[in-house]
């Protein structure tokens, strides 16, 4: 029986930009899983481009398109197969979100290891992103807290953990689906008494005091970030608003939150408000980010101690925000996001600097602590400061800007995170991530005909319809061979003559066989959009 035909969908990421058409299957059993391989490898001898796993969209590039090839919707793996109320391990389908996790354990007690900034995000992507918080300095990645897995290969389904094949297990953390589609895993969660956070919250006047405050203070909490203001200048350079907290146990909390039995636990997270259309690009421009700034840094407390605060909040105030993405307008944007060693910190305010010297504004600026990384060799994290920038696209001199942060991240021994990336060269890419000849070599062990494929894949060097060439001075090109059916448009600059082509973080591809478009509430486009369901 062969695997059931997608229907051809134009997608793109959380950043909305550089949309691909592919035909999207959704995966309504982990059989179709199978099959959609089987077909995909079947169709390699004409010119077949492959097959890579989606869930809830929120990789902001390309990690989960396939441009001429076929997308496998995972959200429809959406089952919770087995919970161990005593311990803490549950198994689940892969498609099962993180807020789905939230909303059923945490009155039980449980709450999930690690999250990100979006509980919109599925187990599958958890393990394939291998995501971090604000715990990383003390919890480590998501990956560290999976006991096993399953996995569908080209050559079969195979039932992975730590100790039974250590290099496919953390091949796929953080391998970006190019090793497998995940279709279950089973979890070690964290004990919790309450669905409340106590939080400390204190002003920082300048990015050498917030930093300073991390490294002397964060061993002292479980979860710690810092909101920067990219838009101060002078003296105020990098002032923020450090955030620190833990679990609420239920005799930590007054009495109008504890409630009724079990009201301390309760998780129901809401949206507040939704972005009912996409506002015109320049929305979110130096002088309303610097208004934003400046109120969100006076509403601050100055310091405060043990406020109680509701895990939704703490964890993810962007979710209350329906479809935020479109913010950015019609070009969308893009998020940087690096890591560099301790003794490396310097980079962090020198990226600072740059940007606000250009008058490049970003929305949203995050700094965080990161301990010991995964063993993963396309896991994120190492020991120092990670930054995460929320970029519009629009500056005329983004892709220059963002080459000469890469140039500094390199130059620190450090490098940007996958799951937010949609515009490094290959040959950056290869620097920062020294390992990963040893992660191909992993991937053509269970994928040796290079069935599993996608955009991110071909851009990058670790799959692709045929090899890219290299410039004169050794350094790949970016994009230089478009994905088939795809178009592109060189940007305008200055609102004159188009520019002369060229690939770059501003470029957006079409695929002019692509005739419609919906959009699901994730912001992502989809031809077919599933009823409301749990846990998609």
């Amino acid at each position: 029986m062969s695997a059931p035909l997608g229907r051809r969908g134009l997608l793109t990421g959380w950043g909305r930009t550089a949309p691909t058409a592919a035909d999207v299957v959704h995966a309504v059993d982990p059989d179709i899983v199978g099959r959609a391989i089987e077909e995909a490898a079947a169709s390699q001898s004409a010119g077949g481009r492959g097959i890579i796993a989606r869930g809830l969209g929120r990789s902001y590039g390309d990690a989960a398109q396939n441009a001429g090839g076929t997308v496998v919707d995972a959200t429809w793996l959406d089952a919770i197969h087995k919970v161990d109320v005593a311990s803490g391990v549950v198994t689940v389908a892969a498609g099962v979100s993180l807020q789905t996790l939230m909303e059923r354990l945490v009155p039980l007690g449980w709450f999930v290891p690690v999250t990100p900034g979006t509980r919109l995000v599925t187990v599958g992507g958890a393990i394939a992103a291998d995501i971090h918080g604000k715990n990383h300095h003390i919890d480590g990645s998501f990956c560290s807290h999976v006991l096993e897995m399953t996995l569908v290969t080209p050559g079969g389904t195979v039932t992975l953990s730590p100790a039974s094949d250590p290099d496919l297990f953390w091949a796929t953390a953080g391998g970006m689906g190019l090793t497998g589609v995940i279709t279950a895993a089973t979890i070690q969660m964290i004990p919790v008494e309450t669905s409340y956070m106590l939080v400390d919250t204190e002003r920082a006047p300048d990015l050498d005091s917030v930093m300073d405050k991390m490294l002397t203070g964060d061993d002292a909490y479980r979860y710690s970030v810092a909101w920067i203001d990219c838009q101060s200048t002078g003296r105020r350079l990098g002032r923020s608003v450090l955030t620190r907290g833990d679990h609420a146990r239920t005799e930590d909390l007054p009495e109008r939150l504890r409630g009724p039995p079990d009201r301390g636990r309760a998780f129901v997270p809401r949206t507040l408000v939704r972005v009912p259309f996409t506002p015109p690009s320049g929305l979110l421009n130096p002088l309303t980010v610097g208004a934003f700034n400046e109120f969100w840094f006076r509403k601050a407390p100055a310091h405060q101690v043990a406020k109680p605060h509701h895990m939704a909040g703490f964890f993810h105030p962007l979710d209350g925000v329906g479809e935020w993405n479109r913010l950015y307008g019609s070009k969308g944007f893009l998020q940087y996001q690096f890591v560099v060693p301790d003794e490396h910190g310097e980079t962090v305010r020198k990226v600072i600097e740059r940007l606000t010297t250009v008058k490049l504004a970003s929305f949203l600026a995050v700094l965080k602590r990161f301990g010991p990384g995964d063993p993963g060799p396309l896991s994120f994290p190492m020991p120092g400061w990670t930054l995460a920038l929320d970029l519009p696209i629009g500056y005329h001199a983004l892709d220059e800007l963002l080459d000469a942060l890469d140039e500094q991240v390199v130059s620190a021994g450090g490098r940007v995170y996958l799951a937010k990336d949609s515009r490094v060269a290959p040959a950056t890419f290869r620097t920062m991530y020294p390992r990963v000849d040893e992660w191909i070599a992993v991937r053509n062990r269970v994928d040796p005909h290079g069935v599993l494929r996608s955009d991110l894949g071909r851009r990058l060097g670790l799959c692709s319809d045929r090899s890219a060439p290299s410039t004169s001075d050794g350094r790949s090109r970016r994009r230089t061979s478009r994905p088939a059916g795809t178009k592109r448009v060189a940007p305008k600059r200055g609102g004159g003559a188009p520019s002369p082509a060229k690939t770059t973080s501003t470029t957006r591809r079409t695929d002019t066989t692509s005739t419609t478009r919906t959009t699901d509430t994730a912001g992502t486009a989809r031809t077919a959009t599933p009823p409301e369901r749990t846990g998609t």
